[in-house]
C-alpha cells in the first residue's frame, strides 16, 4: 500500500513541464517525449505525487497484442524506493478493465523485478536482441476483481 504522501492521478498538459525533472531522459529522447505526449492525450499517463512534487510517471496502452501493457514506470532518483513505483502500478492496475495486464523490463533491472514480483506479477515470456546481452522479460498480472467489469465493457486500458 502506498504512503500517504504519495498521489498519483492521471496526467495532464500541464504535468509536461515537470516530467524532465523527474526523467531527464525526457529532455534528450524525442521518441520518449513522443511516447509521453501520445499517453497524456489518450489518458494513459499517470503521475506520482511524493511529499508534495512530481516523482514518479507510468504509461499504459493496447499495444501488445491488444492487451493491456504498462510501457513504463519511472521514479525519480529522489523518491526511489519510497513506494512511488509501487503507487504507480497501483493506480494503473485499478484503471485496468481487463483481467490481466502485461509489463516488461530488462533482466538486468533487478529492482523493477523486485517490484514486480512484490505486486504478484508472474514471469509469462522473454525477449531476446532488443538490449544487446540483456533480454527483456514479460510480465502478466491477472486481475481477478477485473473480469466481470472487462467483460462489459470489453477493453481496458
Amino acid at each position: 500500500m502506498a504512503a500517504p504522501d504519495i498521489h498519483v492521478r492521471l496526467a495532464g498538459t500541464r504535468d509536461r513541464r515537470a516530467l524532465p525533472e523527474i526523467d531527464p531522459n525526457v529532455s534528450r529522447d524525442l521518441d520518449r517525449r513522443h511516447a509521453i505526449d501520445s499517453a497524456i492525450a489518450a489518458r494513459h499517463c499517470w503521475i506520482a505525487d511524493y511529499a508534495g512534487q512530481p516523482a514518479g510517471y507510468g504509461l499504459a496502452s493496447r499495444n501488445f497484442f491488444s492487451r493491456d501493457f504498462i510501457d513504463l514506470v519511472y521514479v525519480a532518483e529522489f523518491a526511489r524506493r519510497s513506494g512511488v513505483g509501487d503507487a504507480i502500478l497501483a493506480a494503473i492496475e485499478h484503471a485496468c478493465g481487463a483481467a490481466s495486464i502485461f509489463t516488461s523490463t530488462n533482466e538486468s533491472n533487478q529492482p523493477m523485478r523486485a517490484l514486480l514480483k512484490s505486486r504478484d506479477y508472474h514471469p509469462s515470456g522473454r525477449i531476446e536482441n532488443l538490449d544487446p546481452g540483456d533480454p527483456e522479460l514479460v510480465y502478466v498480472k491477472f486481475l481477478p476483481e477485473n473480469e466481470k467489469e472487462s467483460d462489459a465493457r470489453g477493453r481496458g486500458i
